[in-house]
């Protein structure tokens, strides 16, 4: 299983990014997917994460209302568009993927496979 993320960079607060990943490996459609983000000097925290089709999204508090995850099955590709960025929102982005279609999706622990991470970096 790879998965390549990618879209970070440097924005200014208030602004828009887009992340991409693209996986390969397994069976996107039904895979649960997650994004997960890990600032300097603190845990890996849970933002957005996606069940196979059809199952249900879900948000940290932190980024509901600004962030939307996606997926396309047809490429393999998760998304997930920030909007309304904010300097706390500063970190290395990963994506995970589970086989497990009952995996609770806001625990990293259950991921057994990660991107590289991309990082977004919010500052004026």
């Amino acid at each position: 299983v790879q998965l390549q993320a990618s879209g970070g960079g440097l924005v200014q607060p208030g602004g828009s990014l887009r992340l991409s990943c693209a996986a390969s490996g397994l069976t996107f459609r039904t895979s649960t997917m997650g994004w997960f983000r890990q600032a300097p000097g603190k845990e890996r925290e849970f933002v957005a994460g996606s069940r196979m089709s059809g199952s249900g999204t879900f948000y940290a508090d932190s980024v509901k209302g600004r962030f939307t995850i996606s997926r396309d099955n047809p490429k393999s590709t998760l998304y997930l568009q920030m909007n309304s960025l904010k300097p706390e929102d500063t970190a290395v982005y990963y994506c995970g993927a589970s086989r497990n279609r009952l995996v609770a999706v806001a625990d990293h622990s259950g991921y057994a496979h990660w991107g590289q991470g991309t990082l977004v970096t919010v500052s004026s």
